[in-house]
């Protein structure tokens, strides 16, 4: 048996200028838009707010953690790409946990921190201990002979290791 949570619907948009307000009236209670993109300013967190719902930044793995700073105040989530997006079934870049400790290290970020790509019951220890509170597991879940054996080891995994470095 999976543990189950409230449902929430969070997206990660391309241009939230253009859908965000489609997609909140749709029920989203989350957007995340790319910094690197167009629209990825810190105006564009302050208009998913006054829309309803909570905005979140997202990070690449090539970007660095310096360029979000000014959107740290305004966010509820931070996602940080472990892999270049585009296709599923990449390789954890081990390296993008350096930034989710500088999140809740140096930069003080009290919000929720995601990541995304390449996490697997041998990633997702770490992300945990690292500071991660949400992970995307697609491949590890979706990938293997049973995803509900796959979603209770990756939970057993992240949860062991959030205990064992407190």
């Amino acid at each position: 048996k999976v543990a189950t949570v409230p449902l929430d619907v969070h997206l990660m948009i391309e241009e939230p200028g253009r859908y965000a307000e489609a997609f909140v009236k749709a029920g989203a209670d989350l957007i995340t838009y790319h910094v690197e993109s167009r629209e990825g300013t810190p105006e564009t967190a302050e208009k998913i707010r006054a829309l309803g719902a909570k905005p979140g930044v997202t990070l690449r793995p090539a970007t660095p953690l310096s360029s979000i700073r000014d959107h740290l105040p305004l966010v509820d989530m931070v996602l940080v790409m472990s892999v270049d997006p585009g296709f599923s079934g990449q390789s954890f870049m081990p390296e993008q946990l350096d930034k989710v400790r500088a999140l809740k290290g140096e930069l003080g970020f009290e919000g929720d921190i995601e990541m995304d790509g390449g996490v697997a019951e041998g990633t997702i220890g770490a992300c945990a201990e690292a500071g991660a509170n949400i992970m995307v597991a697609g491949s590890a879940v979706f990938g293997s002979a049973d995803p509900g054996t796959a979603v209770r080891r990756l939970t057993e995994t992240a949860e062991a290791a959030r205990r064992n470095h407190r």
